[in-house]
């Protein structure tokens, strides 16, 4: 039965229950809370009976749930269910054919069954749908803000600077011509070199600023490196700073004055309105290190270098003089229509997996309540620390990406836990792989891919033995006489002992030890859970079968 033959039959048959009580639709639809439009549309079968509103109707006209629906089947009840096999949520049961023709066996049951879960799908189908159309509403709005029509952006609860800024980046796909043609015309005018250096830099600001720069230590406790300050025109910069992340304050110094003298924030942002009041001074800091790339990094040379080496971050942060993060970061801004690069997300995390960095160039979805897939290249970098991690990840949707990572230290007095420790990662469409030099070589994707996902709590798969959390996407089933791999994973159906043979492999396993002096069975669930794992499903099947 399809959805739109379901929504009829349950409207027709509700309409007919009022009708039999002689109760007037708009007084139906006042005693049921919701308009006599809304309950017009659904008796016509023109609507989704949400499942709450159906159970409040149910209980309005004195019906037994389990005979109305058993009432609602169309065709072989076997061939409803069997639709229902390639169902996400019914497929973590695994049933199988002979549980299948043995529910077929009672038809009520079965047709219950079918239509609840029908009903489920349509309701869930129905909020997924509102959910995107939010989505959709709220990027046109976004876009058109960005555009300059004033519209101001919708509400959403978790929606932070940060994520407005990320969607800042992603619209505008991290590429901004504007600062790229500023900061090649102050490299021409001033004739800079492919590498530069901290001392060409301090000068340029001098020169066309006017701006002192200072040395000097920050007061006891501060961990300030960089400051900034237009009055007294000076920027103070701390000692500690090495040489490659010294010329990066630097350059984004410059580029923070140069987005003041020529107003180009307001002229990138147009007359659109930030729903957050820190989010333009972000979007300002972001465009700062823009410009920062820009300037040490210049489109045209560095995209020519990044065709030769075929994308090698190493080669090429030796090339500029910059660090391995200036050069993965300027990788994702080549969105020049004449001279595109390879799309790619950019992630940084620390050690903890805490995600501190994010763009996604390449339509992958970051979860946006914290915490990330552990199966990552990113987050695996650090069991290697001294090497690259190269991986081919597959998401539960099948789409597949090439990712690479590496972890780069900052240590402080020779101390890696008083300095800061980051991983950080590229990713790009596995396709992509046979154009960059670290790509691996695969003849079969599917096979080398590694499983992974967004996040533990919107994960789909069943058989992730690294997971941190139960998935939402799942009913949490726990039996404590079988453990999986990872206590977070689904329970799938087949994998659940039964009572009888938890009593009887329970009996067996104290008889065999008996008062001798091993360890009693089932300490710490070892021997309990190494056994019914151990049970093939045949075998359970048959025993079922059998009882």
């Amino acid at each position: 039965m399809n959805d739109n033959a379901l929504n009829a039959n349950v409207g027709l048959k509700l309409r007919g229950l009022r009708l039999a009580r002689n109760i007037k639709q708009a007084d139906a639809a006042k005693d049921l809370g919701v308009s006599p439009a809304y309950l017009n549309l659904i008796e016509k079968g023109k609507r989704v009976m949400p499942f709450p509103l159906l159970w409040k109707a149910l209980r309005y006209f004195d019906q037994d749930p389990e005979q109305f629906m058993s009432t609602l089947g169309e065709g072989r009840v076997d061939e409803a269910l069997a639709k229902l096999l390639d169902e996400p949520l019914l497929k973590s049961l695994d049933i199988d054919p002979e549980s299948l023709q043995s529910l077929s066996a009672e038809p009520k049951l079965a047709g219950t069954v079918a239509a609840l879960f029908n009903l489920y799908k349509n309701t869930r189908t129905q909020l997924e749908n509102v959910l995107a159309q939010l989505n959709v509403e709220e990027r046109t709005r976004t876009q058109g803000s960005s555009a300059g029509n004033g519209t101001v952006p919708g509400v959403r609860f978790d929606y932070s600077p940060f994520d407005e800024v990320s969607d800042f980046l992603e619209t505008h796909r991290n590429y901004f011509p504007e600062i790229e043609e500023q900061a090649e015309a102050l490299r021409r005018d001033v004739s800079l070199e492919r590498q530069l250096t901290s001392g060409q830099l301090m000068q340029l600001l001098e020169k066309r600023f006017g701006y002192r720069v200072l040395i000097d230590p920050s007061p006891s406790g501060s961990s300030v490196v960089r400051r900034l300050d237009p009055e007294e025109q000076t920027l103070t910069l701390s000692p500690d700073l090495t040489e490659q992340p010294l010329k990066f304050q630097i350059a984004a110094s410059i580029g923070l004055l140069m987005l003041d003298r020529e107003k180009l924030v307001e002229r990138i942002l147009g007359a659109g309105r930030t729903r957050h009041g820190e989010t333009t001074r972000l979007i300002k800091v972001n465009l700062a290190n823009y410009f920062a790339g820009a300037l040490m990094l210049p489109y045209g040379d560095f995209f020519k270098e990044v065709q030769r080496t075929r994308y090698d971050v190493e080669l090429l942060s030796s090339i500029f003089g910059s660090t391995y993060e200036t050069v993965a970061h300027r990788l994702c801004n080549l969105s020049d229509p004449k001279r595109p690069g390879i799309p790619f997300h950019f992630l940084r995390s620390d050690i903890a997996g805490n995600i501190s960095k994010r763009y996604s160039g390449t339509g992958i979805r970051f979860a946006s309540g914290g915490g990330s897939c552990g199966k990552w290249a990113v987050h695996l970098a650090f069991l290697n620390p001294s090497q690259l991690t190269r991986q081919y990840s597959m998401m539960p949707d099948g789409t597949t990406y090439f990712c690479f990572a590496k972890v780069q230290l900052q240590p402080i007095e020779g101390s890696i836990v008083k300095g800061t420790a980051y991983s950080i990662g590229l990713g790009t469409h596995a396709e992509n792989a046979k154009y960059l030099a670290y790509g691996l070589p695969t003849n079969d994707l599917r096979k080398d891919a590694i499983p992974s996902g967004i996040s533990c709590r919107f994960c789909e798969r069943t058989d992730c033995n690294q997971r941190a959390a139960a998935s939402y996407r799942f009913a949490f089933a726990f039996d404590e006489y079988t453990k999986k791999d990872c206590f977070f994973s689904p329970l799938l159906g087949y994998e659940q002992a039964d009572k009888v043979e938890k009593e009887r492999h329970a009996g067996g396993a104290h008889g065999a030890t008996g008062n001798g002096g091993g360890a009693p069975p089932g300490v710490n669930g070892a021997d309990r859970s190494e056994k019914h794992d151990s049970l093939d499903k045949a075998a359970r099947r048959r025993k079922g079968g059998d009882a």
